[in-house]
């Protein structure tokens, strides 16, 4: 309990039991508001979370500041500059944790009346406050060992920029000039072990006086103390945490908790607290000056370092920070008023966040392989005559665009230039051929001789006959007409009437060449003996 808390006390002690009475009743309906409200961390929530960090940002940089203002080259002692380590609370801080931690405790024993009547939680929530102090005498005490070690190694803070592993340097370089001499393998990483020996052999520093390094020497001791105790008070917290908040250490482990408790002021200040709000609660407020910010996560604080958010995909993480935020509050009000110590509830809470954790990493559903619908195989109607057959005939392939289609082996095609200077292919137009039809009759004997010119690579039997077209003369041809034909082919050509006739007998001259129809012949050849 911290002076002001006591100075209320007794104020509210002199004021009658009237006030304190009433008060409790205010109390006590504030704490019923802050159990309904929704835990979920809403837009409004979420903005006031973030005000909030970025004043404690805010703060730390000041503090920063203020400490890095002190010229501290000129104080021999650095007791001057912290006073805490020799400090009455410290000290009894200490002999009573290292009291408790003699004295065995039954877990199943109940703790009586509100828990901040308990003095075992005392103990915890001023040790926890204790540690925030320790910190800022660490700082305070780095910059005293700055000031005082840059007459011999001024590049070193630019090297080491933690404060413990720079204050473990120092102490393990000493005066040695040579730091090639120097084993740091244990307190530093081999790049920056690599960076420190180059340059501390091109150093501009000089050797410090026994003076000068008994003062440095004493103020790295210091940091080192500060250090142990403020390990020493977080095990102790951890090791309470069955006794003080079961429920919270089931959820986030008990070293997270006692890190909660520690930042938010106890366990009553952490149960009136939003979710977003204790979310962040532990952020880092500034990187390291000299590295990247890239991988530095912005509002992630204890419950986002903790076991159940790192064992999680990084994509998932913030999700989950929300969703155990929100349970440590509800847990936190659990345990401010001594329900379920078993940590039953903070148990049941955890399979709830596992089990929500394990379907967001599920697989998507796959897609329901659905069978195609069946075919209709009702009969159609098929519209077809005359209409069907002109509409067909009219988008038909005539036989000139299949000429045009179709290319002779070895032969180049000819060619027509059309607009901008574009061209295109006639294929088989203009490659003709005569092709010769002839209809032979045995009775009356009569020959018809059909010329009319077609692609060379149509067959004769695929191409309908036009109408009689005669560039000779015929087998029956008077005396009169000429033996000169004019074909499109050979201009001028001098035809055999007999050449022709020898052909068609040499075509009709097979075994039934001779057949024809004798019975009509004979039919009216009776009829006619008849009628005379």
């Amino acid at each position: 309990m911290s002076l002001a808390d006591e100075l209320q006390a007794d104020l509210d002690l002199l004021g009658g039991g009237d006030d304190e009475q009433e008060e409790q009743e205010q109390q006590e309906n504030v704490e019923d508001q802050d159990m309904n409200v929704e835990d979920q961390p809403s837009e409004e929530n979420g903005m006031e979370g973030v005000e909030e960090e970025e004043e404690e940002e805010e703060e730390e940089e000041d503090e920063r500041d203020r400490i890095e203002k002190i010229e501290m080259a000129g104080l021999d002692d650095v007791k001057k500059v912290s006073k805490l380590m020799q400090g009455k609370a410290m000290q009894e801080v200490l002999k009573k944790i290292a009291y408790y931690k003699l004295s065995s405790r039954d877990p199943a024993q109940l703790i009586g009346g509100p828990v901040e009547e308990d003095p075992e939680y005392r103990l915890i929530v001023q040790a926890n406050s204790l540690t925030v102090d320790i910190d800022t005498e660490i700082l305070a005490v780095h910059k005293f060992i700055r000031d005082h070690y840059n007459k011999k190694f001024p590049e070193l803070e630019s090297l080491v920029l933690n404060s413990l592993d720079y204050a473990h340097a120092v102490k393990v370089i000493g005066r040695e000039m040579d730091i090639t001499r120097v084993d740091l393998r244990p307190i530093l990483p081999s790049a920056t072990i690599m960076v420190v020996t180059v340059t501390g052999s091109t150093t501009i520093g000089r050797e410090l006086t026994e003076r000068e390094w008994a003062i440095t020497e004493e103020a790295c001791d210091l940091a080192l103390e500060l250090d142990e105790a403020r390990r020493t008070i977080i095990e102790y917290v951890e090791s309470r945490m069955s006794f003080i908040a079961p429920n919270l250490s089931l959820i986030v482990g008990s070293a997270t908790a006692a890190k909660m408790l520690g930042a938010a002021g106890g366990l009553t200040a952490l149960s009136k607290m939003p979710a977003c709000n204790v979310q962040v609660l532990g952020a880092v407020k500034r990187a390291a000056t000299g590295f990247s910010n890239v991988t530095a996560k912005r509002h992630t604080g204890y419950i986002y370092q903790s076991e159940v958010c790192t064992r999680a995909p990084v994509d998932l993480r913030m999700k989950i920070q929300r969703m155990a935020a929100a349970k440590c509050v509800l847990a936190a009000r659990i345990d401010r008023g001594h329900a379920s110590m078993d940590g039953s509830a903070g148990r049941k809470m955890r399979e709830e966040i596992d089990h929500k954790i394990d379907k967001m990493q599920e697989a998507p559903p796959s897609k329901t392989i659905k069978a195609l619908p069946a075919p209709d195989d009702a009969p159609k109607k098929r519209r077809g005559g005359r209409r069907a057959r002109q509409q067909k005939e009219a988008y038909a392939v005539t036989e000139l665009r299949q000429a045009q289609n179709r290319m002779s082996f070895g032969v180049a095609e000819d060619e027509t230039v059309g607009s901008f200077g574009s061209t295109k292919g006639l294929g088989l137009i203009g490659q003709q051929t005569v092709i010769m039809f002839m209809n032979i009759f045995d009775s009356p004997s009569h020959i018809n001789l059909n010329w009319f010119f077609c692609p060379s690579s149509l067959s004769p039997s695929s191409v309908k006959a036009p109408k009689y077209k005669s560039y000779g003369s015929s087998g029956t041809t008077s005396g009169l007409s000429s033996s000169l034909a004019f074909t499109p082919v050979q201009g001028i050509e001098l035809v055999d009437p007999t050449a022709a006739a020898e052909r068609i007998k040499k075509a009709n001259d097979r075994y039934f060449g001779g057949g024809g129809f004798l019975k009509v012949g004979k039919k009216k050849e009776e009829e006619e003996s008849k009628k005379e």
